[in-house]
C-alpha cells in the first residue's frame, strides 16, 4: 500500500526508529511527533501506574520525549527504543515517588515541630517567629508578580506545575522556571535563616 491508497500514512510514519532518530537528531520534529505517536501511550501508562495521578504522568511523558529531543542517549545496541524509553519513564518515575515521599516525610517534621513550638512559644521564640516572618513576606515582595502568583498557587491551593500551567493559560515550561527562579531568588534572599 502506498500513500495514496492511505492519506494518513506517511514515509516517517513507517520509518524504523532508527531513521526516525537520526532524523530527529538532524532537528526534524516531524520525526519527534512519530516516536510520540509511537511510544507516548506506553510512556504514559507506565508514569501514570506508578505515579498514581494523571498530571504528574503528563508532565512525566513530556519530560521523557523532551529529553530525548533535546539529549538523545538511546544506544540502539543496547535494545529496543521501547525498552529504553519503558526504562527511563519507570527510573524518572521512581525517582519522582521518592522525591514525594522526601517532601511528605519533611513536611511531617515540620509540623510536629510546629505543632510542639505552637502551644506555647516562649516570648523570646515569639519574637523571633515574628520577625522570621516579616523577613519572608519582604523576601516574596522582591519576587515578580509572576513568580509570586506561581509560587502562592503551589503552596497554597497545592496544584501542579501542569494544573498552574492550565489555570495561569501559560506553558508548562514557563511554570517550572518561574518557580525555580522564585525558590532560587528566595533562597539567596533567605540563606541567613536556615
Amino acid at each position: 500500500m502506498d500513500e495514496a491508497d492511505n492519506p494518513g500514512t506517511t514515509q516517517t510514519d513507517e520509518a524504523s526508529d532508527f531513521v526516525l532518530l537520526a532524523a530527529m537528531q538532524a532537528g526534524q520534529a516531524e520525526a519527534l511527533q512519530v516516536i510520540y505517536r509511537r511510544y507516548g501511550r506506553l510512556v504514559y501508562t507506565l508514569a501514570l501506574r506508578v505515579l498514581n495521578s494523571p498530571e504528574e504522568a503528563e508532565d512525566l511523558c513530556q519530560e521523557v520525549f523532551l529529553k530525548l529531543w533535546q539529549q538523545p542517549t538511546y544506544d540502539a545496541s543496547r535494545g529496543s527504543l521501547s525498552t529504553f524509553l519503558a526504562v527511563l519513564t519507570r527510573s524518572r518515575a521512581i525517582d519522582r515517588v521518592r522525591s514525594r515521599g522526601a517532601r511528605s516525610r519533611l513536611l511531617q517534621r515540620w509540623q510536629t515541630t510546629n505543632q510542639a513550638t505552637a502551644a506555647s512559644p516562649s516570648p523570646l521564640e515569639a519574637a523571633v517567629q515574628g520577625d522570621q516572618a516579616q523577613r519572608v513576606r519582604e523576601a516574596l515582595d522582591q519576587l515578580t508578580h509572576a513568580e509570586r502568583d506561581v509560587l502562592e498557587i503551589a503552596y497554597y491551593e497545592g496544584l501542579s506545575q501542569s494544573q498552574i500551567a492550565e489555570r495561569l493559560n501559560i506553558p508548562l515550561g514557563t511554570v517550572k522556571t518561574r518557580s525555580r527562579q522564585a525558590l532560587k531568588k528566595l533562597r539567596n534572599i533567605l540563606k541567613d535563616l536556615t
